[in-house]
């Protein structure tokens, strides 16, 4: 999923776009557009901060001046194959110029904030955006629906067990959906349910919890400063993991040090 941040653009030319890709578009702030699918035919569209609309792969329109700094999310043919349920070719959406779909906007605002405070969740978090977007858009969008599937229980014992390891041997690394799915030998899409229905959890918050057991390890055994424990654990930031951390255990990394630490160990 590519992430982009578009500005407002005063007094130019309308011109003809072609969207290559499926695109979801929010506004950052209230604005209006000039868009229309003829030169002739353009209308100004009025947009509330929040507010989304679809763009679907292949749409010709006609786009002018507009007021609206946007926030602006290319969803990818695997991601939405995947919720289509691995059925091959591309999945066609319709036109929908504003949302009423509180669940996508709020999917969308997700990755905003996101990108406000500087991605500091990593691929695994817009991966797992960008599958549940994909699916949004599939059940609701599509042009044809996909079939139900329906599925039992959840990984083997030894799918669980890859995945796990995998966690474990790239703590340190920024892992992807696509790259626990590849170790469990299934699509994005089946993973994401089966790893859910083994564990209670998404891959993302069970990375997230499998990181702050390790750091909560070396937090009460080893001399090490909390950034570094952030760091040793996959966080990108210190503030990133104190925010984390105190979310999952109820205290912050020196909190806890604090409270675990043996007595001659330093508290920070």
């Amino acid at each position: 999923m590519r992430v982009e941040l578009k500005t407002p653009e005063f007094d130019v030319e309308p011109r003809m776009l072609v969207s290559g890709e499926q695109v979801l578009v929010m506004a950052l702030r209230p604005g209006w557009i000039e868009v229309g699918p003829r030169r002739s035919e353009m209308k100004k569209i009025n947009f509330e901060a929040g507010e989304v609309n679809v763009c679907p792969r292949d749409s010709k329109v006609w786009l002018g001046a507009h007021s609206m700094e946007r926030l602006i999310l290319t969803i990818s043919d695997p991601a939405l194959r995947a919720a289509n349920g691995g059925i091959s070719g591309d999945v066609e959406l319709h036109v929908v110029d504003k949302l009423a779909d509180a669940r996508l906007c709020a999917l969308v605002a997700a990755v905003n904030a996101e990108r406000i405070a500087g991605f500091p969740s990593g691929r695994l978090f817009l991966d797992s955006i960008e599958q549940a977007l994909a699916v949004a858009l599939v059940n609701s969008y599509a042009v044809r629906r996909p079939s139900s599937r329906i599925y039992r229980g959840g990984l083997t014992p030894g799918r669980l067990r890859k995945v796990v390891e995998l966690v474990d041997a790239k703590m340190e690394g920024d892992l992807s959906l696509e790259e626990l799915a590849d170790a469990a030998g299934l699509s994005i899409t089946h993973f994401s349910q089966m790893f859910r229905k083994s564990t209670g959890q998404s891959p993302h918050q069970f990375v997230l919890h499998h990181r702050v057991e390790r750091a909560k390890k070396m937090l009460r055994a080893a001399e090490m400063r909390v950034l570094d424990v952030a760091v040793a654990c996959g966080f990108k930031s210190q503030q990133h993991f104190a925010r984390v951390f105190r979310s999952v255990c109820g205290v912050s990394p020196r909190e806890y040090r604090q409270e675990f630490a043996h007595p001659d160990q330093p508290p920070a």
